[in-house]
């Protein structure tokens, strides 16, 4: 009797012990590591908290990759970043930690994924599998980056013909063209190309000529569209060409070929339903149709 209250004792001071540790462990983590980390991600005054942390975390390891970042990989990743917008003020050391911490979790999936398959299923993998991980999770950012790029050129590409319009008939109106990007900017449709439009007419006002101010635009967009229509303006400017007969045809140019690329997108649809409709839809009809017949032939009551 007592050798078994003895060892009760025993094993509730062990618990006791082990949550101890346990608590002093996560308060030494809390003000050492996450409290610093918060309280620098609230100074952010970002919407979402867990934005701020990301961008803390971000920001602590990117001055480790500054030292191995190259030129080339700057330039490019800085470009990128921009045409999507900013990111919130993401550079590419930042974009290094994404890859590198995005490597890491693809690398331990892929650990995890693999002995999986060897021990539970027992398939005959190797462990060099992982590397297909480790590249996954090394591009798989750089993949995200480009879908961002593409969806803000989807945007601006659709309120283009429209805040075209809005500005062509403010010219014709009878204002100049940094009062017309003005009025663009205030009724036109909110996006970022009212965004860009914003930022123009803001290096308009410092001093920047209408020409850098444009270009400084399409740079920073680098989208077709807006290129050639950036074109179309410094040449009349630099020409002398009515302004409004420029963005008149400019304008009409870009309504034909939103409708072009309307019709092309509507002509490419039954050719992107073959593939789920023979893989998914037929085989289903087939099963319908033929699984009571073959039901029965397999049984002999055909």
């Amino acid at each position: 009797m007592g050798g078994d209250l003895l060892g009760g004792i025993l094993n509730i001071s062990n618990f006791l012990l082990v949550l101890v540790g346990a608590f002093l462990l996560f308060y030494g983590i809390w003000g050492t590591l996450l409290k610093p980390l918060f309280s620098e991600a609230k100074e952010l005054e970002d919407r979402s908290s867990m934005k701020a942390v990301r961008k803390v975390i971000l920001r602590r390891f990117a001055g480790y990759n500054r030292k191995f970042i190259w030129p080339r990989y700057e330039k490019r990743i800085n470009k990128k970043i921009t045409n999507a917008g900013g990111l919130s003020g993401l550079i590419a050391e930042e974009f290094m930690t994404m890859q590198e911490l995005s490597c890491i979790g693809f690398t331990l999936f892929g650990l995890v994924l693999v002995s999986f398959l060897k021990n539970k299923v027992n398939i005959n993998i190797g462990y060099t599998w992982v590397a297909l991980f480790v590249l996954g999770g090394w591009f798989f950012p750089e993949s995200w980056l480009r879908d961002q790029v593409k969806k803000r050129h989807m945007k601006i590409t659709r309120e283009l013909p429209y805040n075209m319009d809005l500005l062509t008939l403010s010219v014709e109106a009878g204002l100049d063209f940094q009062a017309a990007v003005g009025t663009v900017v205030q009724k036109g449709k909110q996006g970022p190309l009212s965004e860009e439009l914003d930022l123009m007419l803001k290096h308009l006002r410092m001093g920047k000529t209408r020409e850098e101010a444009l270009r400084m635009m399409a740079d920073r967009v680098d989208l077709p569209a807006l290129n050639s229509f950036v074109a179309a303006l410094i040449q009349a400017d630099r020409m002398g060409t009515s302004l409004g007969k420029v963005l008149r045809i400019q304008s009409t140019q870009m309504r034909i070929e939103r409708t072009q690329r309307a019709e092309k997108l509507a002509n490419e649809a039954p050719v992107k339903m073959l593939f789920p409709l023979i893989a998914c839809i037929f085989p289903t009809v087939f099963m319908v149709l033929f699984g009571p017949i073959l039901f029965q032939f397999m049984t002999g009551e055909f």
